[in-house]
């Protein structure tokens, strides 16, 4: 579901086809498919994931295809188990960097599965990355996204700030500030054991590592494998945007969205394929004023020291982040000021909503520690 473009905006986005073939085969096995979430509320629970993003669009197009209203309604759900699964879509949406592992234990408590709360992060990270999809695409094509209203009650949220918690859940140091060095990853919900993972889990994410996360986002194989082959698509092409502003996007992505995990690994690859290691330092470095949902509201120190065209991706990038969107015209025009043509913007809108997908999955089912420093092996 992405929007219609002109013939040549069409021609760069084609360019690369496996991220459109594959973001819908995504699509496809969220929505469409069997599995353990009856699909009216997947369709209810994304479209207030949507609307808590300003998407009207997307919001209607799932009512369109049968969501369950009730879980789009400003009042939540009286029922404990649907009221759980709202409250915990609203906190993933609006402030990934604020759930602990306690928001799981409440969702365990209220009865859902690992395999059913695999789904309700990927509902919303993938709705998510929608969003940004649509948005940068109208925005290329000179369209006013129409905005929906989001439920007026406060997330659970709300007022709080993110953990500086010293450990990790499996006892592994926890990282707090902001690094280029290697870290691990440790899961809050149970991954499926080596030993018991399904020829088409371990296809699901070829080419990666068999570490707890892809372990546990196998728990639903064909969107991981979808997921997968669209992070290669984006990031692992030819031609487009260059590979390290492609990178310089999640980096900075992961910094308004506050995942520490996701902004080391591609700030290392930033800083090797650019040679500008004291550049992407600077981002990670940048604290910007975060309101009462730990949302960004100012992105000057983000772009602090960058040169014209780095500070105009970084803009965008930031802008096109948040929660809603508030990328403009003006940041594109900025952007073909310094030199970035549309084939290359279409790359950056691509990567940039990769990363409101991949921060939402890892601050939302688990959090780093530092390598060798915890006491128990992961399973």
């Amino acid at each position: 579901m992405l929007a219609p473009l002109d013939d040549e905006l069409e021609a760069a986005r084609l360019a690369k086809p496996g991220v459109a073939d594959q973001t819908q085969l995504a699509y496809h096995a969220l929505f469409e498919s069997p599995g353990p979430v009856d699909i009216p509320v997947r369709r209810g629970l994304a479209a207030l994931a949507a609307r808590r993003h300003g998407s009207a669009a997307l919001a209607d197009h799932h009512r369109d295809c049968g969501a369950d209203m009730l879980l789009q309604a400003d009042e939540l759900p009286a029922e404990p188990r649907l009221r759980a699964a709202v409250e915990h879509i609203d906190l993933i949406t609006v402030s990934p960097a604020l759930v602990t592992r306690r928001d799981h234990e409440l969702l365990a408590g209220a009865g859902w599965t690992p395999d059913e709360v695999v789904i309700l992060s990927q509902l919303s990270a993938y709705t998510s990355y929608q969003v940004r999809l649509l948005h940068g695409f109208d925005l290329l094509s000179g369209r006013t996204t129409p905005m929906s209203t989001p439920p007026p009650r406060p997330t659970r949220g709300n007022g709080r700030v993110k953990s500086q918690a010293a450990r990790a859940a499996n006892g592994g140091a926890r990282p707090t500030a902001y690094t280029q060095e290697l870290l691990d990853w440790t899961a809050w919900v149970p991954p499926v054991p080596l030993d018991e993972l399904t020829p088409e889990q371990k296809e699901s994410f070829a080419g990666k590592n068999d570490g707890a996360y892809f372990r546990l986002l196998s728990r639903s194989p064909a969107l991981l494998k979808a997921r997968t082959a669209i992070d290669k698509a984006i990031f692992y092409t030819r031609g487009g945007l260059p590979r390290a502003e492609r990178e310089l996007a999640a980096t900075v992505a992961s910094k308004v969205n506050d995942c520490v995990y996701c902004a080391s690994v591609h700030a290392r690859k930033a800083s090797h394929l650019s040679k500008r290691s004291d550049d992407v330092q600077r981002v990670l470095d940048a604290v910007p004023p975060r309101d009462a949902d730990w949302r960004p509201t100012d992105f000057a120190s983000l772009r602090g020291g960058q040169d014209p065209r780095w500070s105009a991706i970084i803009d965008f990038t930031a802008a096109l982040s948040t929660t809603p969107c508030t990328a403009t015209g003006g940041h594109l025009r900025r952007l073909r000021a310094c030199g970035v043509p549309d084939e290359q913007l279409v790359d950056l809108i691509a990567a940039t909503a990769f990363f409101a997908w991949a921060n939402r999955l890892m601050l939302t089912l688990g959090e780093p520690f530092w390598p060798g420093t915890s006491p128990k092996e992961e399973q």
